[in-house]
């Protein structure tokens, strides 16, 4: 019996405890098309004991109906929740598990493989800390697992662990795993990552994942879950205090607070701050929660905070301390994720969001694109759909930031469709541009409709051309 099995026998309120006090690691499983990060996932839960007996029942009962595998026991179905999912055998959209050891608590995100759902892989890859990157060992590293091993580069992710998996389907060889490694370690020198591990594994058989395999013995390292629960993720949050407001609430006239999540940093009563871009100072009054108020709160709380001064804040604007203020301009360097078929052009208005603020924009240059494969840069007039990079952003008025590699919660931004609303593009600001002026055009109803016409028949055409129509 474990020692978690034995407090929830004699003492529950010690056992919650114990679990609450517990470390959180938030994990991504991504790689190419048919990889096995569905599998991967559900081989965790299983062998973890981490699946009630309804479950089991359902998910018989789903692999006799699917049949998407010749095993009568289909681990996929435990995350692929979507009926097209079940029919396809793919994942489309990212699934989150939650599954906890005795040594800490775990979020999992299993993200598609499939080039058309890049920009999900990358929508899960933005809150997590270390990524479990899978190899199919019949075929080696793909385009698909170099394109997402550099979004997960470029998203500040420095924990990896490259699972080599179906290695039952190589008869467990060893100078295949040995090639494999050899080949991504080649290709990742120049990525940003500080911590890579390697493991074969088979998901569908078991082998390395929970339980050490007897079939390679030739393998010296730890098993996958050893390796989950034994890597050291430092959180590279940053020190400042960053607070954007989501939300002005107003219940009665007697109170005034303003909703969001603390991005970084902490905060206490008492504490002085300054409301940007006002630039309005005043002193933190309460911090009130849902459960009652606090004397501080930290990195991630949900929080609503009051200030002692009647001082004006809205959506959008960003409370941090006096002497430690973010970047503050209307131009930007960014790298981004292009999500659509519509290509990224030049001139090209849309709406931009940096945390809860939105303002119009557009790039006013595309400095170069990056090549998956090779890692090289090549210049570009236009970035299509996965294609990944650089850019000059100018924005119709000053957005308050800190670049992405300093601060995550502060530093992303999306990029929406001012007339589908759909969002289109990720990116991650770099640093600032300072001496230049955004130029600002507001559309008129009659300039959108013409606007949508124009794009529907000419979609090489950039803003500049369609004001000139």
């Amino acid at each position: 019996m474990t020692t978690s099995s034995n407090l929830i026998a004699s003492d529950i309120e010690a056992y919650l405890k114990v679990h609450e006090n517990k470390d959180m690691l938030r994990i991504l499983t991504c790689g190419s098309v048919d990889d096995g990060k569905s599998t991967l996932i559900g081989r965790l839960l299983f062998d973890s004991k981490m699946i009630f007996e309804d479950q089991m029942a359902a998910i018989e009962k789903d692999s006799k109906r699917f049949n998407t595998t010749d095993e009568a026991f289909d681990l996929a179905l435990l995350v692929d929740g979507l009926q097209s999912e079940r029919e396809q055998g793919i994942t489309i959209d990212v699934a989150y598990r939650y599954f906890a050891t005795e040594q800490r608590k775990f979020i999992i995100a299993d993200t598609p493989g499939h080039e058309q759902y890049t920009r999900n892989m990358a929508t899960g890859a933005s809150t997590c800390d270390l990524a479990i990157i899978l190899i199919d060992a019949r075929h080696g590293v793909q385009v698909q697992t170099r394109r997402h091993s550099f979004i997960c580069s470029q998203l500040g992710i420095k924990h990896v662990i490259i699972a080599i998996n179906k290695m039952d389907a190589v008869d467990y060889d060893q100078s295949t795993y040995q090639k494999i490694k050899k080949e991504y370690r080649e290709f990742a020198k120049d990525l940003s990552f500080t911590d890579v591990r390697f493991v074969p594994i088979s998901a569908l058989k078991g082998d390395n994942v929970v339980n050490e395999s007897k079939h390679m013995t030739w393998y010296p390292g730890s098993t996958l879950l050893k390796l989950l629960n034994t890597v050291s993720v430092k959180q590279d949050s940053s020190e400042s205090f960053r607070f954007q407001v989501q939300y002005v609430n107003r219940p009665n006239l007697d109170f005034r607070g303003f909703c969001g999540n603390i991005g970084s940093g902490e905060i206490r009563v008492g504490d002085t701050i300054v409301a940007l871009p006002s630039g309005k100072e005043s002193r933190i009054k309460s911090i009130v929660t849902f459960d009652g108020e606090l004397e501080k709160a930290g990195s991630g709380e949900a929080v609503t905070l009051t200030l002692e001064d009647e001082i004006d804040v809205s959506r959008g604007d960003m409370l941090v301390r006096p002497h430690d203020k973010p970047n503050s301009v209307s131009n930007f360097e960014a790298d981004v994720v292009w999500m659509t078929e519509e290509p990224l052009c030049v001139d090209r208005e849309y709406a931009i969001k940096v945390g809860s603020k939105s303002v119009y924009g557009y790039a006013d240059a595309i400095n170069h694109k990056v090549d998956v494969n090779t890692l090289e840069k090549q210049p570009a007039q236009q970035l299509e759909l996965n294609e990944i990079g650089n850019c000059h952003f100018a924005v119709t008025e000053p957005v308050q930031f800190d670049a992405y590699d300093v601060n995550r919660s502060t530093g992303a931004f999306i990029v929406i469709d001012r007339l589908t609303n759909v969002t289109v593009g990720a990116g991650m600001i770099r640093n600032s541009i300072e001496g230049q002026k955004a130029k600002t055009h507001e559309f008129s109803e009659f300039e959108l409709e013409m606007n949508a016409l124009v794009r529907k028949h000419f979609p090489h055409w950039g803003a500049k051309d369609i004001s000139k129509g």
